[in-house]
């Protein structure tokens, strides 16, 4: 499999001015990693307080179904560039709630509190959303994932993932 890396480099400076430049290497990132996405982490470490990042999405990238409860973090999304379908579920994998945020919309961003079991996918290819959630970043207690959702990279994933962009009444 290819480099599995989930983030590139954090910028060294105290100072990161948002460039289209950079923007576009994250994109080409994106366009080959197996995930089909890729973090631009903005904060210098997993220990900050505070994590804000550009995420690069395309269009079949598969974001299992999680819920940020054991750390109690709030999550804020807002698109940039392209759209996503932005999913909610209940406890037992019912979609409760989607809504297409698309950059320079009526509705281009989410808030999410804690508990909320969400997803998303892109719409859009390229598509670049802003994060900003509370650290430090715990691998263990950051997300928990939905027991009745795919692993992402498994035989399911794809197939599920299609469903929902079926469900959504969206196209892939």
């Amino acid at each position: 499999m290819k480099d599995l890396r989930l983030a590139v480099d954090p910028p060294s400076t105290d100072i990161t001015f948002f460039e289209q430049q950079k923007i576009k290497e994250i994109i080409e990132y994106s366009k080959h990693s197996p995930r089909k996405r890729i973090i631009y982490p903005l904060h210098k470490s997993d220990g900050d307080m505070l994590h804000r990042m550009f995420n690069v999405v395309q269009p079949g990238s598969y974001i299992r179904p999680h819920q940020h409860k054991k750390a109690n973090k709030s999550e804020s999304i807002i698109v940039v560039q392209g759209s996503i379908c932005f999913i909610t579920f209940n406890k037992t994998g019912e979609i409760t709630m989607f809504k297409n945020l698309c950059a320079q919309s009526e509705c281009f961003g989410v808030d999410i509190e804690p508990n909320v079991i969400h997803s998303f996918f892109a719409l859009k290819e390229n598509t670049v959303i802003f994060e900003v959630k509370n650290g430090p970043y715990i691998k263990e207690m950051d997300k928990e994932f939905a027991e009745w959702a795919p692993e992402e990279f498994s035989n399911e994933a794809d197939e599920y993932l299609r469903h929902l962009v079926e469900l959504t009444g969206n196209r892939s």
